[in-house]
């Protein structure tokens, strides 16, 4: 079993071995030169796939990777949480470029929904499903090879993944289209009720653009009524602001929980957006996971902190099914580690989502018979025992008092307005006939 501590080394080891695999190369590699108009949804990852070359698949390799995934969910408390809860029996939703089903560390663990950008690639066009299927990997990745003993695992490694295809990666030739098009606006809105309606019980939305819209609001309220967890990632545009960084949507939407990023120090990551709107963080700096066709690539964002936070969701909805979101939401906030001092800032929400943790708050709020939303059974707001109700009788004798006496009032008002209308008037003419004479 991992340590922190010791989890934190690894990850220092994992970034420095993970280039010697052939994998994807430091963050600053890939981005620039591809399009990003302000009102498309963007996958929030720093390393865009272009040029990615995904290492043969030896044993070594597979290896190594597993190494790196096993530090990087020790540094959140995975490997311990397995004990209770494996994510079985959860539908995640991957709101993304869609996922590769042959992935071994996903095979049999995929469910391909629709795409709902058909039409902006040219015809014949294979997607790639780079950063869709990298996510998925961080949620519910269970490994290859004999026994799978090897590659990536990710947080709940028995839950299932459902793929609705709603953005591109950045380097497909439709993407400006896609940017541009007003037939794609509510894509993403479309796939959220479409998860709903085929029984994701998380979703998980690895992407944001500077505005909303109504129609999408309005399906995350939907999902939130069915009792569906909703996670989005935080953005990340701070290097690009001073301070307080602008809002980004889905994850600024009431109800969903935004996540930003921290290094292995449990530090706010440079790039990771600060505003009210964050409610936890998760590890989001050099991060393993799966890549289409076998490989693997390691990327920094807000992309992968979140979808930690959805394993984490998923660990809770199957080993407590019948927690509603809010109070799944509350396991995770009041149980996360690296709680700033106050008890929350905008860098970081309230700490660092810790699995085992969040489990056992679970655990309290679901012994308590919490149910879908607020607090659980015999719980309440505010210190203390609350004292008795007050009983406060319907004098009727009194308040007609008062009701004359406020009558009275008001028409002494108004009559005092009209006395001053009538001076008011009377002084007026008189200054009129003074300068007429």
């Amino acid at each position: 079993m991992l340590t922190r501590a010791a989890a934190r080394r690894a990850v220092a080891v994992a970034a420095a071995v993970v280039p010697a695999l052939g994998l994807a190369p430091a963050a600053a590699a890939a981005t620039a030169g591809w399009p990003a108009p302000p009102a498309a949804y963007r996958i929030e990852m720093l390393l865009s796939p272009a040029g990615v070359q995904p290492s043969a698949r030896t044993a070594a390799e597979a290896g190594q990777a597993r190494a790196a995934a096993l530090a990087q969910l020790a540094e959140i408390g995975v490997p311990a949480a397995w004990g209770t809860s494996r994510g079985r029996g959860v539908t995640v939703a991957v709101l993304d470029t869609g996922t590769d089903p042959g992935t071994p560390d996903l095979a049999g663990s995929v469910t391909a929904g629709p795409d709902y950008t058909l039409g902006v690639n040219p015809a014949r066009y294979r997607p790639p499903h780079w950063h869709g299927t990298y996510i998925a990997s961080l949620i519910a990745g269970h490994g290859s090879g004999p026994g799978r003993a090897a590659g990536v695992l990710g947080v709940a490694p028995d839950a299932t993944i459902l793929s609705v295809r709603v953005v591109l990666d950045e380097q497909e030739p439709g993407f400006p289209v896609y940017s541009a098009n007003q037939r794609y606006k509510n894509a993403l809105a479309r796939g959220v009720r479409y998860a709903v309606r085929n029984g994701a019980q998380v979703i998980n939305m690895s992407l944001g653009a500077a505005a909303g819209t109504g129609p999408l609001r309005q399906a995350i309220g939907m999902a939130i009524s069915h009792g569906v967890v909703v996670i989005a990632s935080a953005g990340n545009d701070a290097q690009q602001s001073d301070g307080f960084t602008p809002y980004s949507y889905p994850a600024a939407y009431p109800g969903v929980i935004a996540v930003a990023a921290v290094g292995a120090d449990g530090r706010p990551a440079s790039f990771s957006d600060r505003n009210s709107s964050v409610v936890l963080s998760a590890p989001g700096v050099n991060i393993v996971g799966a890549a289409p066709g076998g490989g693997y690539a390691r990327a920094s964002g807000t992309s992968p902190a979140a979808a930690f936070v959805s394993g984490v969701a998923a660990l809770i909805r199957s080993r407590y099914p019948g927690l509603g979101p809010a109070l799944v939401r509350q396991a995770m906030v009041s149980s996360a580690a690296h709680r700033p001092p106050g008890g929350y800032r905008p860098g970081t929400g309230f700490g660092e989502v810790d699995a085992l943790a969040a489990l056992a708050a679970a655990g309290r709020l679901a012994a308590r018979g919490g149910g879908g939303a607020g607090l659980g059974t015999g719980e309440r707001f505010g210190p203390g025992r609350p004292g008795p109700v007050q009983v406060v009788h319907r004098d009727a004798a009194r308040i007609a008092g008062a009701e004359h006496v406020t009558a009275a009032g008001a028409a002494g008002f108004l009559a005092a307005v009209a006395v001053l209308g009538v001076l008011g008037g009377r002084r007026l003419r008189a200054r009129r006939r003074k300068r007429s004479m």
